[in-house]
């Protein structure tokens, strides 16, 4: 049997102290070099007119064996991004750059998207789920999640970006484009996950949920597998960070968090009214061409309802429909910021995990006053 992919618990990636014109000097060294560059998008041809478009890297990190080199922030009408290049050994041996798109969700995560659409980006793999009965396949936006070691790095080249330029362009210059209504990935983002849970050994709890609830929009049935609950003892919180965010009413707090048997982590949000967690990730350390991992961790998605989630009439149909993404009866008041997502506080704050987190680690932290982000030795999980 093959062996597991390796797993490692290590510090947040930081940028390189290199200045922004050493780091594209060194990037198009690279380039002049020989290195390829595997664009998906109409720059697959051509890939270096995308340094004409202005995606010139000017910030570095790197994680295991990728290296991540950061172009400076742009936007269109629905997301913030930056495009990067992922330079990382491909399975020949030899190493290539990959541009890709890293953008933020709104419950402030940092994701790397799979494709686009004319009607929306493209948000990873499909899995089913069991709903009245029938099986449905739905748009597991987990699998683009970059890791959580990386956030800060990706969170740090917007504070270094002097000016968010308008750029309608840069999707279909980096990515696939799909046909309208296509929702999974294509393989070059599914090929390396199917290829990883194929060996039984690297499926986390056997590929089982390590949470779930007992009783269906129930917050308090949450139950852990034994092991795999958020340490918040001594060498639990690994490191706390910190961003801002104008619909969570300013300063949040990231909090990564390990499981108690360090098979998984957690990444814990806390605004001044919210407190939310990011779907929790597995510790290995292969990375595919997108920055992500190829491997899950399975859980309740009502584990992971961000603050705000999207709780709205649809008055296109008739007859109107609700949709919404938070559990019956825990919808608050509807953001001021984002139409279309009301607050999930109720349910949030109902969560056993939740109110543990509130009171070891907030109540804690709030008592020692608001130090300084912590980080952690490298070690083998």
């Amino acid at each position: 049997m093959n062996a597991p992919i390796p797993t490692q618990i290590v510090p947040s990636a930081r940028l390189s102290k290199m200045s922004p014109q050493a780091v594209e000097d060194e990037f198009l060294g690279m380039v002049d070099a020989g290195l390829p560059i595997r664009s998906a998008g109409t720059t697959k041809r051509a890939p270096r007119r995308l340094f004409g478009a202005g995606y010139v890297p000017r910030f570095k990190a790197q994680l295991f064996d990728s290296v991540f080199y950061f172009s400076e922030l742009r936007q269109n009408v629905d997301i913030r991004f930056s495009v990067t290049y992922i330079v990382q050994p491909t399975r020949g041996g030899a190493r290539a750059a990959f541009p890709r798109i890293f953008y933020k969700d709104v419950s402030l995560v940092w994701r790397s998207a799979s494709h686009f659409t004319a009607e929306w980006i493209g948000k990873g793999d499909i899995k089913p789920t069991i709903e009245d009965g029938y099986e449905v396949m739905y748009s597991a936006e987990e699998t683009t999640d970059l890791p959580f070691e990386i956030q800060h790095a990706v969170e740090t080249v917007c504070r270094h970006t002097a000016e968010i330029r308008r750029d309608d362009k840069a999707l279909a210059r980096v990515l696939r484009q799909a046909p309208v209504g296509r929702v999974p990935a294509y393989s070059d983002f599914t090929g390396p996950r199917r290829r990883a849970h194929a060996n039984p050994r690297n499926r986390i709890h056997g590929g089982r949920p390590v949470a779930w609830f007992t009783r269906r929009h129930d917050p308090e049935s949450l139950r852990f597998a034994a092991g795999f609950e958020p340490d918040f003892g001594d060498g639990g919180v690994l490191e706390v960070t910190a961003t801002k965010s104008r619909l969570y009413g300013g300063r949040v707090r990231r909090f990564r968090v390990l499981s108690r048997n360090r098979k998984i982590h957690y990444l814990f949000m806390a605004a001044p009214r919210h407190v939310w967690i990011i779907p929790a990730q597995a510790l290995t350390t292969e990375l595919s061409t997108y920055g992500v991992r190829t491997v899950d961790v399975e859980a309740a998605d009502e584990l992971f309802v961000p603050g705000y989630e999207y709780h709205f009439v649809d008055d296109s149909v008739d007859p109107p429909e609700l949709i919404s993404q938070i559990p019956p009866g825990f919808a608050g008041a509807m953001s001021e910021v984002e139409p279309g997502r009301c607050d999930a506080t109720a349910w949030l704050d109902r969560l056993p995990v939740v109110r543990e987190f509130r009171r070891r680690v907030l109540e804690f932290s709030g008592r020692r006053g608001p130090g300084r982000a912590r980080t952690a030795p490298a070690v083998r999980a």
